[in-house]
């Protein structure tokens, strides 16, 4: 028989992070009585996008290297920098891309040539210039306290499209970053559910590490055996429910047991690609090299979103490029430049890259001036963001920083803005999404936030 620890340990295997009785048992008594608090929801009004791919680049990728161009910083190379040391011109060059000539660097030759379905936001900021911290407002709002993520408050205002799989899902997440992908005080079934090991080997931080979900199958159980013990053990749960009344902890439970059984049909048959065409697989670059795990990864994120998951993040890592910039910063945009161009292809070719709104972006960007002599620092006074589908502009530029690209000067656009931005897109008034908790209404922006209106086609 199956023991409770096993079928928690599956539980928690097929719906990643869920905080079942400590910070679940916070959540409002009217959403842990909802008979299904996945189900599709109506937003606010009308959306441009209906599902969100998040390309997040750990470890800050340098904007002035990618995606800013600065001809004074080329310039000026080799003189102070304004926040002192010695200003170093970019190693890459820029060229003019697409028919609307937006600016891009060689370090992303393959995604370029979709720069007139991409929109750039190149006067980002956030508050914190550590990892951990910048991390952490990216993903939820602030720095200071565990909140819920961006997919979770998607996931809670949307619901999802597919009752056998999770509504989030956070492939090959760094090691320790849980909260990135939490629900926080949000009830647990709106938490991420993580795919892939990802942690802090150098090849895992490279491209990601192993796409699965592990103990998905019981090697001793039936389907049927397992549901008579589930039966069970959901009996007694909602026997305490039904004593106590007010355990939307235990709701929690209830729910995430029964998405992990039916995940485990549901699951290994979506992350099968070898039914994938020769063709595909090449143009993302999943067939083999160094582009190979993180084009899986991608197209793990198209299969997901095309099945019905609301919010799919994917991570990609070791951006941090204190020194040794020239070459690590080429090593990982060669392993990643052709998986999201073949991304954005493929999304393209199947209609779905108008209603997906996809997000690239690292938690900020580097200093204009040198470390080490070959490498450069943490800035997030101004960096770039970029988005493209889901109802944004095309070839289009949005904001900008100062002539080097130490600070955004003109349409700064902090990451509350960002929040903001990207739930309008989907149909949600960040004022309005809204949820209670510790005697007041929390939001992703907090009490801020404003919408960048002039990126949305």
């Amino acid at each position: 028989m199956f023991s409770r620890r096993q079928l928690l340990q599956t539980a928690s295997a097929g719906f990643g992070y869920l905080a079942f009785a400590g910070i679940a048992a916070k959540a409002s008594a009217a959403e842990s009585t909802s008979s299904n608090p996945l189900a599709p929801k109506e937003p606010h009004f009308p959306a441009r996008a209906k599902r969100v791919i998040f390309l997040c680049m750990q470890g800050g990728p340098s904007h002035v290297d990618s995606f800013d161009y600065k001809p004074q910083l080329q310039r000026d190379h080799g003189k102070s920098g304004k926040y002192g040391g010695s200003l170093m011109k970019s190693p890459w060059e820029f060229k003019q891309r697409g028919e609307s000539g937006l600016w891009i660097s060689e370090l992303f030759p393959n995604v370029a040539k979709h720069a007139d379905d991409m929109t750039l936001i190149r006067s980002m900021q956030c508050d914190q210039p550590v990892h951990p911290g910048a991390m952490t407002q990216m993903h939820t709002g602030t720095a200071q306290f565990i909140r819920p993520s961006l997919g979770a408050w998607l996931l809670y205002g949307l619901g999802t499209e597919n009752e056998s799989l999770p509504g989030f899902v956070s492939l090959n997440p760094p090691s320790g970053s849980a909260r990135n992908y939490g629900s926080s005080f949000l009830p647990a079934i709106y938490g991420g559910s993580k795919v892939g090991r990802g942690g802090r080997s150098s090849r895992a931080r490279r491209s990601g590490g192993n796409e699965s979900v592990p103990d998905i199958k019981n090697p001793v159980l039936s389907n049927q055996q397992q549901r008579t013990q589930l039966d069970l053990i959901q009996a007694l749960n909602r026997e305490k429910v039904r004593r106590e009344r007010y355990q939307p902890g235990v709701e929690g439970v209830i729910e995430s047991y029964e998405l992990a059984f039916r995940m485990q049909d549901a699951m290994p048959a979506l992350m099968d690609t070898s039914k994938e065409t020769a063709t595909t697989l090449a143009m993302y670059g999943a067939n083999g090299g160094p582009t190979e795990s993180f084009g899986k990864q991608c197209l793990l994120a198209r299969r997901f979103i095309e099945s019905g998951v609301r919010f799919v993040e994917v991570t990609h890592g070791s951006w941090d490029q204190h020194a040794n910039l020239s070459a690590d910063h080429q090593a990982r945009a060669d392993a990643c430049d052709q998986p999201i161009a073949g991304l954005l292809e493929d999304l393209k070719q199947r209609d779905m890259l108008r209603d997906t709104l996809v997000i690239w972006g690292g938690e900020f960007g580097r200093t204009p001036a040198a470390q080490g002599g070959d490498g450069r620092n943490h800035n997030n006074k101004g960096y770039t963001t970029w988005m493209a589908g889901g109802g944004v502009k095309g070839g289009f530029s949005y904001g900008a920083t100062d002539e080097h690209g130490y600070a955004s000067v003109e349409k700064k656009c902090h990451i509350h803005d960002w929040h903001a931005t990207i739930l309008h897109l989907l149909g949600l008034d960040h004022e309005q999404l809204t949820y209670r908790f510790a005697g007041r209404d929390f939001r992703l922006t907090n009490v801020y936030g404003t919408v960048a209106k002039e990126i949305i086609a």
